[in-house]
């Protein structure tokens, strides 16, 4: 027996493979974007920065995620059109008006002033078009009248831009936790809405984090959703089988800002669960509360709720589960569901695969 494992201890080890040298991922992606692209190079330039400065694996897979999710998002666009975005525009200022509640007329009046272009507040949304001219104009409006301050500060409409729409609270968080690898502007915000920072903070979005997944669909799906949201929906599906009480699968674990100490009902139906668990409301609750991260898969919790549901099942589970989320948004008028949005990124995620096969 020493003299095995003295012999396997004395076998050479693989070697890690050589990163891949920039030119040789750039000529890939040139392979692979469109032939008709203005500026191609650009893009190659601005998404080999990104996977060098995020140290992301650069693989044939990875690169056509992120092709596939631009592709999806805005047809390689950067600041991509939105119908009736002027309709959506005046809806959504007539929802906070009456939320706070100021009246319209008074807002009307406010809109008539001249903003920082010289056209009146109200031109520019009459004709606005897309995310990126919308969000200048409630910034201008925001930070000139003071009106629009009570309006509209802290809740500028405009939740998403750039060439993957990536969310902007999401590039606001990522940019405290590393530093932005370009000369920041005025702000994040108006950084995703340029192509480096947009496909910089949408690749981080779909790729740089670590998901216990086998299959790439499910990190469209996460990009949708919210990471980690395909293996949180997989414990709801765990809890449902371990303790016979159905839940939505949609990958909130817990009720965010419940200030009356409401539970939410996955939180409900695992306390169901306390006394086959071994564990506490407390334990539960914190257990939970990691469901926005990595920690969550190695907790007590999560082992012991499948432990229990794959024994009553006789069978193994899913540790990823396609989430079942409508997605609710004024610029979306017909009926989609995560799970349709992360269908459409693998179909185009596999046919970029196919062009550099």
């Amino acid at each position: 027996v020493v003299a095995l494992l003295a012999g396997c201890a004395n076998e050479p080890t693989t070697p890690a493979p050589e990163p891949r040298r920039p030119a040789d991922i750039r000529a890939q992606l040139l392979q692979a974007l469109p032939p008709t692209l203005a500026d191609r190079q650009g893009w190659a330039t601005d998404i080999v920065a990104t996977f060098q400065v995020l140290q992301l694996d650069a693989s044939p897979s990875n690169l056509c995620a992120v092709l596939g999710v631009v592709e999806q998002e805005s047809t390689y666009r950067v600041d991509p059109p939105v119908a009736n975005l002027s309709k959506i525009a005046w809806e959504e200022i007539e929802r906070r008006a009456e939320r706070v509640g100021v009246p319209m007329l008074l807002v009307r009046g406010a809109l008539l002033l001249e903003s920082p272009t010289g056209e009146r507040y109200s031109d520019r949304l009459d004709k606005v078009k897309t995310e990126r001219e919308l969000n200048d104009l409630f910034e201008d409006f925001i930070g000139m009248v003071p009106l629009g301050r009570r309006l509209l500060a802290g809740h500028n409409p405009v939740r998403t831009g750039g060439p993957m729409q990536v969310s902007i609270a999401f590039a606001e968080a990522f940019a405290k936790a590393k530093p932005y690898p370009y000369p920041m502007g005025d702000s994040v915000r108006r950084e995703v809405f340029t192509r480096r920072g947009g496909l910089y903070f949408g690749i981080a979005h779909l790729l740089d984090y670590p998901a216990p997944y086998d299959r790439v669909i499910y990190r469209f799906a996460d990009f949708n959703a919210g990471r980690w949201a395909s293996r949180n929906a997989a414990f709801q599906n765990a809890v449902t089988r371990a303790s016979g009480i159905p839940l939505a699968l949609d990958g909130d674990l817990i009720l965010h800002d419940a200030e009356d100490g409401r539970i939410g009902s996955t939180e409900t139906a695992v306390r169901a669960l306390a006394r086959q668990l071994d564990l506490n409301e407390r334990e539960i609750r914190r257990s939970l509360e990691q469901g926005d991260g990595p920690a969550f898969e190695r907790t007590d919790l999560y082992r012991k709720v499948f432990e229990i549901a794959e024994r009553q099942e006789g069978r193994a589970l899913p540790r990823a589960v396609m989430p079942r989320i409508r997605l609710e948004s004024p610029k979306i008028t017909r009926k989609l569901t995560t799970e349709w949005f992360a269908n459409r990124v693998s179909e185009r995620h596999q046919r970029c695969l196919a062009k550099l096969r």
